[in-house]
């Protein structure tokens, strides 16, 4: 196994003065190691995981990183720089960069180094000595934890300067040592060392009074976790450690749910405890064994940045005696944010939930119908069941074949959509009940409005049957018979008898409205979807207009407004990424390099219909990009509709074209608002007060050769 760090690997120089910028000067290194394949590949997946979440940290910390097809083996880069750069820390830019490059099949031993490393990173003593090394070879021997030479105190020897290097070498194995166990494994073994530390600071506590009556240490579990489970999970969980043994009183133990699995907490443990911690981005796996304790639910930086905070809250929990809901029954949806989240939030998750899990039924389901109707022409779908006649040598047959498994594939969205929808506000016991109100509403033509009152009714019956006090013999039955017959009953009878026929006569309206749009209205509803999806670029806005188009679709026969409507949301979300790509072209100069590296696969995913291809620009420079892109999504939808292009696959880009009415209007539409994002990006762009474009230009040559010059050594 190499070495996962080297010395050409390290810039203690980094002249970047932006984060794409000292990613790309950073990934260059890599690529000149041949850890990594696609420079730009890789780049686009740092930026895509930088747009989950910024990856600054408290002390001027940045740890941009991301899993990758484009990475040969785990690798890491580390560039210190005197400016600082904007890593969207709150405390301000950092001054300590780690690029981490994993590739998606990392190796557990690999995945423990780096866990290692995130770990370091939340003691100060490490950081201080990486601002004051002074050569490269010596950054990234303290970075792997090499031993110490003759001369220095051995790894198991406290330093006469109480210097961190013997914790340094301890806490990040060398790559070129026997294989670490998983990370998982790695924690849960740290856990029982910091368990021990934790206790005996208890027992010397106990001596001064610190300690509560008895001795006994106050009992935090915890579980932390991010979305690609490399650096984030472990950093929460040492400054949690690190918050309990400050407290003297508290001990914290902490299951890391990372890149490699995880390795359960002793169910011992988790009885013993007097609270928990949840600091995630990542549902909680089995988060069921955690039920009827004290429990604070926050996102992984939360775990991170105020550890302290987060721990005297659950104390405070616990003397109160308050369990909350969410420790009972679990809420996926709800694991990320802030104490205080609003109800409001709280819904838009929920909906997001299961319009997510709906999305691919969608893309399949449409796909299928139409390559079905382009195969067999639109007569298809009144074609005979393939069960009652299929002809292999005939053309029509596979188009019927490929037109019937679309259509059973969208028979699934109403339920999908409410079960998930469910499942967001009460986990696994909110799905039964969801997907029984979802079909009931495909039953009574209720279509997606019925599965979004549905999913939203079954969430709220398990979440009320869940806080009724059960006794202890019932219990073991309740999410396998009780929840289950009690929550279907209910939702099925509001859905039949109560709420289920107006709901159907408003989604007949709707219907009808949109079949009678023509002219101005019709031109209007395609300026107001274009606005939508050019709003959040994927977000919940972009998401609410993508699912409206994709709702009139997804029956067997569509109407022709319909089709207009879903063409006019693909085209409007094709243009930001695109509109950027041609910005980048047109003038350079207003562009880092990053982004000009950027708008090349901008024109990919914008072809593609994939309108997150422009959240790098939107993050760089919300202001200017994002209502250019309205702008030129609102043109694109409108004339669309004014056009009368129609559409049936729900997604696909140009490469669905041949699927198109009037696709040449069609293209005009989307050039044309192209055209309007990338001037109006631009002339905004142009009002600012910019360098000269020679002196630009110098200064990204100086900053390119001086990334380049320990590569070349």
């Amino acid at each position: 196994m190499s070495e996962m760090i080297t010395a050409d690997l390290v810039d203690l120089d980094l002249s970047a003065d932006t984060k794409e910028a000292a990613a790309r000067a950073l990934a260059e290194r890599m690529v000149a190691k041949g850890r990594v394949t696609d420079l730009d590949g890789f780049l686009a997946d740092v930026a895509a995981r930088e747009a989950q979440m910024p990856t600054g940290l408290d002390g001027g910390i940045g740890i941009p990183h991301c899993r990758s097809e484009h990475v040969t083996e785990p690798t890491l880069a580390f560039g210190r720089s005197a400016a600082g750069i904007d890593f969207g820390a709150p405390d301000g830019p950092a001054d300590l960069i780690f690029l981490i490059a994993a590739p998606a099949g990392a190796d557990d031993a690999h995945l423990t180094i780096l866990s290692s490393l995130a770990r370091q990173l939340m003691n100060t003593e490490f950081t201080s000595a990486l601002r004051s090394v002074d050569d490269t070879a010596g950054a990234a021997a303290l970075i792997r934890g090499d031993e110490p030479a003759a001369d220095e105190p051995a790894a198991d020897e406290p330093a006469a300067d109480g210097s961190a290097a013997d914790e340094a070498a301890a806490a990040a194995p060398s790559a070129s040592e026997d294989p670490a166990p998983a990370p998982d494994a790695t924690s849960k073994a740290g856990l029982s060392k910091a368990g021990s530390s934790t206790a005996a600071s208890s027992a010397n506590a106990s001596d001064s009074g610190s300690a509560e009556p008895g001795g006994r240490p106050f009992r935090i579990v915890a579980v932390t976790s991010c979305p690609t489970g490399i650096a984030h999970t472990y950093m929460a969980a040492e400054s949690l450690e690190n918050a309990g043994r400050a407290a003297g009183d508290v001990e914290v133990v902490v299951e890391t749910q990372g890149s490699a699995g995880f390795s359960r907490l002793d169910p011992a443990v988790i009885a013993a405890a007097d609270g928990v911690i949840f600091a995630h981005d990542l549902p909680v796996r089995e988060k069921d064994r955690f039920a009827g304790k004290p429990t604070v639910d926050v996102g992984v930086k939360a775990g991170i940045n105020r550890p302290a905070e987060l721990i005297s809250e659950v104390r405070a929990k616990a003397e109160r005696g308050e369990v909350t809901a969410a420790a009972k029954g679990g809420t996926p949806v709800e694991r990320s944010g802030e104490p205080g989240e609003g109800y409001g939030t709280k819904l838009r998750k929920w909906l997001m939930s299961g319009v997510s899990y709906m999305v691919p039924f969608v893309a399949a389901g449409g796909l299928l119908i139409a390559l079905g109707f382009a195969i067999g022409g639109y007569q298809i779908n009144e074609a005979k069941s393939v069960t009652e006649h299929f002809d292999w040598g005939q053309v029509d047959s596979w188009g019927a074949l490929l037109f019937q498994i679309g259509g059973a594939a969208f028979g699934f969205l109403v339920p999908v959509l409410a079960g998930y929808i469910a499942y967001g506000m009460a986990d696994r016991p909110g799905l039964v009940p969801g997907f029984v109100g979802g079909a009931i509403s495909v039953t009574i033509g209720a279509g997606f409005l019925g599965g979004l009152v549905a999913g939203l009714l079954a969430g709220g019956v398990v979440l009320g049957i869940q806080r009724v006090n059960i006794p202890a013999p019932l219990r073991g039955i309740m999410p396998v018979v009780v929840i289950p017959l009690i929550s279907a009953a209910v939702v099925g009878f509001l859905m039949f008898v109560v709420i289920g026929k107006p709901i159907a006569e408003a989604q007949k309206a709707l219907t009808d409205w949109l079949n009678g749009l023509s002219g101005a209205n019709a031109v209007l509803l395609g300026v107001l979807l274009g606005l939508m999806m050019c709003f959040d670029l994927g977000g919940p806005v972009n998401k609410v207009a993508y699912t409206f188009a994709t709702a009139g679709i997804s029956v067997a026969a569509p109407s022709d407004s319909a089709m207009k409507i879903m063409a006019a949301v693909m085209a409007a979300g094709m243009v930001p990424p695109l509109g950027m790509a041609l910005a980048t072209v047109v003038r350079k100069r207003l562009f880092t390099t990053a982004e000009r590296e950027n708008g090349k696969a901008a024109w990919v995913l914008g072809a593609s219909f994939i309108s997150e291809g422009a959240i790098p620009f939107a993050a760089a420079d919300p202001l200017r990009v994002i209502p250019a892109s309205m702008a030129g999504g609102a043109v694109t939808g409108a004339l669309t509709m004014a056009f009368g292009s129609t559409l049936r696959a729900p997604h696909g880009g140009i490469w669905v074209t041949f699927l198109i009415g009037k696709p040449f209007l069609y293209l005009l539409a989307i050039a044309v608002g192209t055209a309007v994002t990338a001037g109006l990006v631009i002339f905004l762009k142009g009002l600012r007060k910019t360098q000269p474009e020679g002196a630009d230009q110098a200064r990204e040559a100086q900053s390119a050769s001086k990334t380049k010059e320990p590569v070349a050594a």
